[in-house]
């Protein structure tokens, strides 16, 4: 007895049941939140179970009608107990319709709740899970919840149901069979204890797995034109099969616990049928029933044994259901996105946009999570109709800056804030909520599969075909799309598949424009421009009527000449260059 107590502290210690505690509270709230649906799986599983218990005494009474143990109406017994097994054949495909609506429904909310609370969760915090990691946690996890939420509460209250009725039904009949029917519960229930701990590490290694060979599946296929370009076709494969032998490896672990799990319940389960076999036999030979009594018994054993193996299995169950949570809770307990200052946001570009909008960085210091630091104490200023170049050599922050000023990223002191032209001395801090303000071309291809005019909505979705001409002449992209056969309605393929990447670039830059948003972030977002094309792209951002602020990324410092300030970052910091370091830059490239 010592021994137990000593080893439930240990696992109390190691904080096993405290995180399942915590995992558990996480799903009551979805719990309360389909509580109607989860009412209506087990109301319709309790009148299932119902129908059975009916029909077994149906069943009995029938038996006993025809071996003349007692007399009665054979034929409306023999009615009623049809009519109670087509109703229960009906019960059982009504409960499993409404289960797959129920659970179809409650899945696909759960997943489009989860999937909006990840996409608000802190981007440099979610940027560390591997894509293939968030898609097995967003799909597989959620999956599982889901199914756990709707079945695990019904199929409790179902089977305590049926064993308690099933029981009950036994006892007033005779308990002698009711603890030969419950001859296996010590057994059962010490596996169960006994293979808890191991079953709740079987499922963080399963998910871990599949979040690995998910993501490996994910990078090979995004990057068929790399693996074939390097000729790593061999390479890949062998990785693969690696992966795949691991996975294995891993499965038939488990399945060995499960077969020998199974093996030892099933001598379980044949052990009590044949007990009760062995006794009722003897007890009709005794004349202390009849035969319709041990043909209830029989049906009645399998039905409890059956209802305890249900109850036992719940055990693994709330297990995967609570490790699932786990993994989800991992993500979703991360640092959220405040986007409460909406409607400020909105009322200061209302009130500004006519005269523009201007942007400020004041003493601003970062360091990555990792502990690399980028910038100390740098400031950069931006003016309405300002276009603004940042350069340095690679890693020195630029693209860092304009995920600050996206509030993708934020400093750790100093200020990042907007202004209006009419009243400077008014500002709003830069957040999450003043994304909106914000049009973004980021480095490499990020059209996404469809059209080309699905891809220019999906940032303004009632543009007109007029719009989308219009900023596709802005950004030089008029010319090669008019010759497509069908326009700005021809097809993009995945990661801008069936265009080069200059047309791409072009291509993401209309769209940015067609947001029509206050400030313009391009990073790199010409690099693969040749230079009198770039230089057009600019000059019609430039000459656009919109008090637009633009700020640039670039390593070509010819684009330098449109720009109305250069800032360098280097070495943590940041400055203003002059003309003349402007000139050598230009020179020397």
């Amino acid at each position: 007895m010592k021994k137990t107590i000593n080893k439930i502290i240990t696992k109390i210690k190691e904080g096993m049941l405290r995180e399942m505690w915590q995992e558990t509270k996480w799903i009551y709230q979805y719990a309360r939140k389909y509580h109607k649906h989860i009412i209506l799986y087990t109301l319709l599983g309790l009148l299932g179970t119902g129908v059975s218990l009916i029909a077994s005494l149906l069943s009995r009474d029938l038996v006993d009608i025809i071996t003349g143990y007692q007399t009665g109406r054979l034929i409306r017994t023999f009615v009623m107990m049809i009519t109670f097994a087509v109703a229960n054949v009906v019960v059982t495909q009504l409960s499993t319709y409404a289960s797959n609506w129920i659970s179809l429904k409650v899945d696909t909310e759960i997943k489009a709740d989860i999937f909006s609370q990840m996409l608000t969760t802190d981007w440099e915090s979610i940027a560390s899970y591997h894509t293939g990691d968030l898609l097995v946690r967003w799909s597989g996890d959620a999956s599982a919840v889901s199914s756990g939420l709707l079945n695990w509460i019904p199929n409790l209250i179902i089977n305590l149901f049926r064993f308690i009725g099933a029981f009950a039904i036994v006892v007033y009949h005779d308990v002698t069979f009711a603890l030969i029917a419950m001859l296996g519960v010590p057994v059962t229930m010490l596996m169960s204890r006994t293979l808890m701990k191991r079953m709740r590490n079987n499922n963080q290694r399963s998910a871990a797995m599949n979040a690995k060979m998910s993501g490996f599946n994910q990078e090979s296929f995004s990057n068929i034109q790399t693996i074939k370009a390097f000729d790593l076709i061999k390479t890949y494969t062998n990785r693969l099969r690696s992966l795949q032998g691991e996975y294995i490896s891993m499965k038939l672990d488990f399945q060995r616990m499960s077969m020998l799990t199974s093996i030892l319940m099933s001598l379980i389960g044949l052990a009590v049928t044949y007990s009760s076999y062995g006794w009722g036999i003897y007890r009709v030979w005794s004349g202390a029933i009849s035969y319709g009594t041990m043909t209830l018994f029989l049906s009645l054993s399998g039905m409890l044994t059956g209802a305890l193996n249900s109850l036992i299995s719940l055990v693994p169950t709330a297990i995967s259901l609570t490790t699932s949570a786990g993994r989800l809770i991992d993500i979703l307990n991360m640092p959220q996105e405040d986007f409460s200052a909406s409607d400020s946001v909105d009322k200061f570009y209302e009130e500004n946009k006519q005269q523009g909008i201007g942007l400020c960085v004041s003493e601003a210091d970062y360091t990555y999570h990792s502990g690399t630091q980028v910038f100390r104490k740098i400031s950069i200023s931006v003016a309405p109709r300002e276009m603004i170049a940042l350069v340095g050599p690679s890693g020195e922050g630029k693209t860092t800056m304009l995920r600050l000023l996206l509030s993708l990223l934020q400093p750790q002191s100093g200020e990042t804030y907007l202004y209006g032209a009419a009243s400077p001395a008014e500002h709003i801090p830069l957040s999450p909520a003043t994304r909106k303000l914000f049009s973004y071309v980021p480095q490499g291809n990020t059209m996404f599969s469809g059209t080309i005019a699905e891809n220019m909505r999906s940032v303004k979705p009632d543009a007109t075909e007029e719009e989308i001409w219009q900023v596709l002449k802005l950004a030089c992209a008029y010319d090669f799309v008019s010759k497509l056969p069908e326009g700005i309605h021809s097809t993009v393929m995945e990661r801008g598949g069936g265009f080069s990447e200059g047309q791409a670039q072009r291509l993401s830059i209309a769209r940015a424009l067609l947001r029509k948003a206050p400030i313009l972030l391009l990073d790199e977002a010409t690099s693969a421009l040749d230079v009198a094309t770039e230089r057009q792209v600019l000059r019609n951002i430039i000459q656009d009527d919109s008090p637009r602020i633009c700020i640039l990324t670039t390593h070509r410092p010819t684009v330098l000449s449109a720009c109305n300030k250069v800032y360098k970052l280097e070495n943590l910091s940041c400055r203003t260059l002059d003309e003349t370091e402007i000139a050598e830059m230009l020179k020397a490239f």
